[in-house]
């Protein structure tokens, strides 16, 4: 079925849908529902993108200086490390693409539609034109829609006509795809998609933007800037003092600008690269989706994790354990949404009041449940999971849930309204009209809507607030008859039909959860709608709440610093709280999945939207859940931080060797070294530790306790926590080693510039060894992509003295097993003594 065909074409399609076949054929014929991706940027545009880094930059100066200078041994080096560190950049910026788009594939959008009879879920890009699709609120359209049943139905149009307002749509219109549902539901029939739907013909106008640098990302750039800035200045001094002691100007001049590319890391981005792109793989490998790399970086400085408790503390698989109506308390067994199950407690058969309570639970709900398989082993609700188990409680009365609603169909119904939390349907039942509302107790128990005066009105709220005390969710539902259809906004006038106790189990691992999070310094939150007694008895169950603790609701915001329970929250009244918490100098991750989340998903410094939850709030998140688990963002947390470690541990290990490399060549003319080593060789040893080794740190494992110490301050300096002591420290060391070498080898007369060489390069090298992640029992092989580097890089330092051909372009001169057994040991003790220091440091601060 070709694209151009008009909308009338369908206008008397089924509402059934397609077939999976026909909806096989038109797929293969019309191409998926999707825009085409931009175009990823071309090899000589990301060559040019490292070329144009301030650090690259300098190396590319020093090379013009050289060639112009006729030092074409220098030359050939420069050109070397420029080749070489593009090579690493180009590898590691298309390695973090590839991670990105593979992330962006987990998270694409789905739909619901209806094919073969039944309603499916399935990725958005495979609808196809004649498909019918329901949406709910919440949800962004999938297509260009023909409706042809619509429930006040708003739709939020900005992102295709910039108006703010949302548009009401009925029957007969269209819905655009990429507009997005704000109340209502509907259903219609696809009749574009793809590069012709109103989205993709906008997108095809608009430029591909690419995501800037993360904020991390700034912060080194300006570190960079800092260091070169610095190493300039430095650079300048000795370029000053070698002339000053009569030292040939060609000379000198090489050896500052050397000095300057020397010191400074410029493997720092590639560093920060492939560290934020396997974080996000791992993140993804544990079901936690960053939609930007800004998340990976972030989720290790969260201080307050502000969770929902359904699907994200519990498991998310409502069942009916309770059900009071006048005269009839029963209660039910069951597992999970599958029919079988008992109703004990009350007489048999079941009183009718019992089966009224169930009957309109049923009617007033628009979820189905599926029976097992081949692609699904157990019973699975499809919609709205509390409605799905009251379809199942129907079902355990012994109800038949396809009669029941056949017998009694729908004439008008106003979905769910958060404001006023409750639902309400009008169906045509015999001769009369059932209206039917559901909620909250609050509401639906109050006046108007039921009737001050019935004798069950008192019995019935005490029920409610003993179910909720006991940690259930409580429904309440109330009913009433007439002549004439009433208007389902506003009821009034019904009959408490009873509550209904609904359980979500909590989730094995939410306790566990907790604790780890109070031992990593970070405050657990519950934000629910639900009444205060089931969140108390939640937030007690998990361990985040004990009797005598407050309790503030959602329009109390100013206790966000003092409690650890909020109920009754409104989806609204999360972006109170979390200025609250951020005003207090908290990191925020707030989890969310409705419409209404959205707004507070992109307040939060981390977004988390449930995988289950509506598109909306998915597309607003920095991280998807798409197990719906607490327990994921745990493991986001210590990810974020682990990836923070490393980039920490190479800038300790990189600015090190830098201050080591200034400092030789400022202290050893002094000492009477005269120059100690020539240009090419700080090239050649920059080029061995600043490479593969500093990338390789990136790499690095967790360590064992980055879930047992508190997070970072958000305004702590990259260099921050004893970093900047570290590199002082570890350079003065390589230095003390290099020089007392340099002494000892002229005193022997030995070729003391050839050993100052070897032993800086095995120096910084053995830093990197003792940078390592502490490594607890099984992991000692972890990141042996380090190891490796390690070994490369030592046997090339080694090879610079060892084949004529290196000791021509580079000068040094041959070393006797003596020679280069004094070089090997003098290039382990920095790295040895580095160890013994972290060791006895870790021990200090954690004696066990």
């Amino acid at each position: 079925m070709a694209l151009t065909e008009t909308p009338a074409t369908y206008a008397g399609q089924r509402p059934a849908g397609l077939t999976a076949g026909e909806a096989a054929a038109r797929l293969a014929q019309d191409g998926p529902n999707a825009v085409a991706p931009p175009h990823p940027p071309h090899l000589i545009r990301r060559v040019l993108a490292q070329l144009a880094d301030p650090l690259v930059s300098l190396l590319l100066v020093a090379g013009a200086v050289t060639s112009l200078l006729g030092d074409w041994a220098d030359t050939v080096i420069i050109a070397v490390v420029v080749v070489l560190n593009t090579a690493i950049g180009v590898a590691q910026q298309v390695r973090a693409d590839k991670a990105v788009a593979a992330l962006d594939t987990l998270s694409a959008p789905t739909a619901r539609v209806t094919r073969d009879g039944s309603e499916l879920v399935v990725p958005a890009a495979d609808l196809v034109c004649g498909d019918a699709v329901r949406v709910e609120a919440g949800d962004i359209v999938p297509a260009d829609l023909l409706l042809h049943d619509a429930h006040r139905c708003q739709a939020d149009e900005a992102a295709l006509t910039g108006e703010s307002v949302p548009v009401a749509r009925d029957a007969g219109d269209e819905l655009s795809a990429g507009t997005v549902l704000v109340t209502g539901r509907a259903a219609g029939i696809v009749v574009r998609t793809g590069a012709r739907s109103a989205l993709g013909r906008i997108a095809e106008l608009v430029a591909t933007t690419h995501a800037g640098p993360t904020p991390l990302q700034k912060r080194l750039t300006r570190l960079s800037r800092i260091l070169g800035a610095l190493a300039v200045a430095l650079c300048l001094v000795v370029f000053a003092a070698g002339l000053a002691a009569g030292r040939p100007l060609l000379l000198m001049a090489l050896t500052a600008v050397s000095l300057v590319v020397a010191a400074v890391p410029e493997s720092l981005p590639a560093v920060v690269t492939l560290s934020l792109a396997l974080g996000a793989r791992r993140m993804a490998r544990r079901k936690a989706i960053p939609r930007n790399l800004h998340a990976v970086e972030t989720m290790g400085s969260v201080t307050v994790v502000a969770s929902d408790k359904t699907g994200t503390m519990t498991e998310g698989r409502m069942t009916v354990r309770r059900a009071v109506a006048p005269g009839a308390d029963a209660s039910v067994t069951g597992i999970g949404y599958e029919p079988a199950g008992q109703i004990t407690g009350t007489a048999v058969p079941l009183p009718q009041p019992l089966l009224d309570l169930a009957r309109a639970g049923l009617l007033c709900s628009d979820a189905a449940v599926l029976p097992p398989a081949p692609d699904r082993p157990a019973w699975t609700a499809v919609g709205d999971p509390l409605e799905a188990a009251l379809v199942t409680f129907a079902a355990r009365c012994g109800l038949d849930p396809d009669v029941v609603r056949a017998n009694a169909p729908r004439w008008a119904e106003h979905p769910f309204d958060q404001a006023t939390r409750q639902m309400t349907t009008v169906h045509r039942y015999g001769d009369n009209y059932l209206t039917i509302c559901k909620g909250a107790p609050e509401s639906v128990l109050g006046s108007p809507v039921v009737d001050p005066a019935d004798p069950h009105l008192a019995p019935t709220r005490q029920a409610a607030a003993d179910l909720a005390a006991s940690g259930l969710r409580v429904l309440a539902i109330a009913a009433g008859t007439t002549a004439e259809p009433t208007n389902p906004i506003a009821p009034t006038g019904l009959r408490p039909l009873g509550v209904i106790g609904i359980e979500d189990p909590l989730r094995p691992s939410a306790a566990t959860t907790a604790t780890e999070f109070t031992q990593a310094g970070i405050r657990l939150m519950l934000i629910t709608g639900d009444h205060p007694g089931t969140a108390a008895h939640i937030a007690a169950q998990v361990g985040i709440w004990q009797p005598g603790d407050a309790i503030a609701t959602g329009d109390q915001p100013e206790h966000a610093h003092q409690v650890r329970v909020f109920a009754r929250t409104q989806p609204e009244q999360k972006l109170d709280i979390i200025a609250e918490l951020q005003h207090h100098g908290h990191v925020v991750a707030m989890t969310g999945d409705g419409v209404n989340d959205a707004p507070a998903l992109s307040r939060a410094d981390i977004g988390v939207a449930m995988g289950g939850g509506t598109e909306v709030a998915r597309q607003a998140a920095d991280l998807v859940l798409l197990d719906d688990n607490l327990a994921t963002v745990s493991h986001a947390v210590a990810e974020g931080r682990r990836v923070y470690d490393n980039i920490r541990r190479f800038l300790r290990y990189g600015l090190a060797g830098g201050t080591a490399e200034l400092a030789v060549m400022l202290v050893g003319p002094l000492l009477g070294l005269g120059v100690p080593l020539l240009p090419g060789q700080i090239l050649w040893i920059n080029l061995l530790t600043h490479g593969l080794p500093g990338v390789a740190l990136g790499a690095e494992p967790a360590e064992p306790d980055v879930l047992r110490r508190p997070p970072r301050p958000p305004d702590e300096q990259i260099l921050g926590d004893g970093l900047l002591r570290d590199v002082l420290a570890l350079g003065a060391l390589l230095t003390a080693v290099t020089l007392g070498t340099g002494l000892y080898a002229a005193a022997a007369g030995w070729p003391w510039q050839s050993m100052v060489f070897v032993v800086l390069g095995l120096a910084q090298l053995g830093i990197a060894l003792a940078s390592r992640a502490t490594r607890p029992g099984g992991t000692r092989w972890a990141n042996p992509g380090l190891l490796a580097a390690v070994a490369l890089s030592a046997l090339a330092q080694l090879a610079a003295v060892a084949i004529p051909a290196l000791r021509a372009l580079l000068g040094t001169a041959p070393l006797n097993a003596t020679q280069l057994a004094f070089c090997a040991a003098a290039g382990l003790l920095p790295g040895t003594v580095a160890l013994i220091w972290r060791t006895a440091l870790r021990r200090r601060r954690n004696p066990r």
